[in-house]
């Protein structure tokens, strides 16, 4: 989106990559990119609605308060 306050995706992985040390392995890289690709799935689910309530989420794993 140039010209827009929100980053690029090449903006945005230019500074992900400035912010590793020198280093860094292909595989680093890789994993932060799917950090990264992970929380903005996760915003943007938010954004949408698309969220489960943690109530939920627990009685759908079964799992024990």
């Amino acid at each position: 989106m140039p010209g827009s306050a929100a980053a690029t995706l090449k903006q945005t992985a230019h500074a992900l990559i400035d912010q590793l040390p020198d280093s860094a392995t292909w595989e680093d890289l890789a994993y932060e990119m799917d950090v990264r690709a992970s929380i903005e799935r996760g915003l943007a689910d938010s954004k949408a609605g698309r969220v489960i309530p943690v109530e939920d989420l627990i009685k759908e794993l079964g799992v024990e308060e």
